[in-house]
């Protein structure tokens, strides 16, 4: 298992544009839809169990390889993470810095702004999805919640705490 594993999260890594959380659609079709390691309610726990920990986004894939395979899949999920990434970013700073300057370069780091808007937009979209598994009225807390994080200074703790009372008491 922990090849697969390795290799899964090492694609997922190369796809992260935007972030650990902008991979979230892919993680969720390969890990749930397509291989069947994790249900739909697993795999929305463990998120929120990786966002509500202190440290990087990217334990959300240490903890997924953790829950599919034990420590094993712990090691693949934080090596395929990390590795191809920080390697394809040693890669590319290296040729950014060495084509500083250019038009064109300056051209494709502007359009990659809207594809990262985007990649997490839609990871937005599939975590509400998965956690309609538990039933649709938690649908109906993401779009507020996610309306007021937008459109208000109000830390986005706070909404996470009234999302977190809000389960205690209806689940």
């Amino acid at each position: 298992m922990f090849l697969p594993l390795l290799a899964t999260f090492s694609l997922l890594s190369l796809l992260a544009v935007g972030g650990a959380n902008a991979m979230l659609p892919e993680m969720h079709r390969l890990l749930v839809v397509q291989r069947g390691w994790l249900d739909d309610t697993t795999f929305a726990q463990l998120y929120a169990l990786a966002q509500a920990a202190p440290g990087p986004n990217i334990l959300v894939a240490s903890l997924m390889g953790w829950r599919i395979a034990g420590v094993a899949g712990l090691v693949a999920g934080t090596l395929g993470m990390l590795v191809p990434a920080a390697t394809l970013a040693w890669i590319v700073g290296g040729l950014t810095e060495r084509l500083k300057g250019r038009a064109w370069l300056q051209s494709v780091k502007t359009g990659l702004v809207p594809v990262a808007v985007g990649l997490i937009f839609a990871a937005g979209l599939t975590m509400a999805r998965a956690s309609a598994a538990e039933g649709w009225w938690w649908l109906a807390l993401t779009v507020p919640a996610a309306a007021v994080v937008w459109r208000t200074e109000l830390s986005p703790l706070w909404v996470l705490a009234a999302g977190g009372v809000i389960g205690v008491v209806v689940g």
